[in-house]
Order: structure tokens, then sequence, then C-alpha cells
């Protein structure tokens, strides 16, 4: 069987589609970095350093949560952090779920309007001790990492609820058992 000129050029401009969306999809692979993607294996929680921290200094971590306060210094920048459960890419959950705060210590200049409080961050880096300060009039040990890496997390796009006027919310009362779609008529 014979493939004329046409079918062959088909063939081609095929082909070079094929690898032009392959290296496009490639273009927009994601460029975190592994030490933020990845938790060090073995790697402790904010509570067990708190409760313990001359046990974990040297520890490699991984942890992230919302930015509380910032605070620059002549030559590094504390950051305090509320510890959340990381995602499996290593951004941080939202929620009320927390293990306690840490501070992350970065040697460089972090602009407070940035790094703005409630803002999400991961930070992975080693843990140094633990540093005790006040939150309001309680006295509270934060567990403080020297940071080696760290990410700052693009907020989250505004959750919208949908609405249809033309389709409007009914009760299916075989849900979520029916064995074909069911839709009600339209009202118009």
């Amino acid at each position: 069987m014979t493939i004329g000129v046409r079918g062959m050029w088909r063939h081609v401009v095929n082909s070079l589609l094929m690898v032009v969306a392959l290296v496009w999809l490639a273009g927009c692979a994601s460029t975190l970095p592994k030490d933020i993607t990845e938790a060090p294996p073995g790697g402790p929680s904010v509570a067990a350093v708190r409760a313990d921290p001359q046990r974990f200094v040297g520890a490699p971590v991984r942890w992230g949560g919302t930015i509380a306060a910032v605070e620059n210094r002549q030559h590094e920048t504390w950051v305090e952090v509320v510890d959340r459960p990381l995602y499996g890419g290593g951004r941080p959950q939202s929620g009320d779920s927390s293990h306690g705060r840490f501070l992350a210590r970065v040697s460089s200049f972090l602009d407070p309007a940035i790094y703005a409080k409630g803002r999400q961050i991961t930070v992975a880096g080693t843990v140094e001790g633990s540093v005790t300060r006040p939150i309001g009039q309680y006295t509270y040990r934060f567990p403080v990492v020297a940071v080696r890496t760290y990410l700052l997390w693009e907020p989250l796009p505004e959750r919208r609820e949908y609405y249809d006027p033309f389709w409007p919310p009914y009760y299916d009362p075989w849900w979520p058992y029916y064995r074909y779609p069911y839709r009600p008529p339209l009202r118009r």
C-alpha cells in the first residue's frame, strides 16, 4: 500500500504539531525547588521540635504555613510562621489546623510589604534550636529554622460559586444511585 504525497505531508505536519505540543508542555513543567517539593526523610514536626529542641538541632526540615510577622535585622530576616500541614508538593493547606509557630531565619532581606501577614510560605533548612518570645502576654517557645530554601506562594484565586438562573437547584431522590443522567425539563 502506498501513501500519496498528500498523505505524507499530512503525516509530517501532524508529527511536527505533536513535537511543538510536547515542547510547549515541557515548558509548563514545574520549576519548584526540590527542597520544597520533597520532604526530608525522617524530618521532625514543629510540635516535636518545640517539645525538645536540643534533640533535633541540625535536623533537616521542610515546614510551611501562614506568615504572622516579619522582622528585618541588620544581616538577616526572621519570619514568624503559623505552621500548617503541607500538601504533597509543599504548599501549605489553608484552614485552622496547626501544630504551633516557628521562626524562619533567612540570611537576606525580605520586604515585609511582599512577605506580608497572611501569605503562605514554605521553608527548607535545618533546626537551630529555640527562642522564647511573647505572643501577646503569653510566653512561647519558637523552634528556629536556618533557612536554606524558601518559597512564597502566590495567593489562590478567589473561589466563586456558580449560579445559573436557567438551571435552578433541584432535589433528586435517586442521587447518587441513578443509572442515567436525569435533568429536569427547562422552564422558559
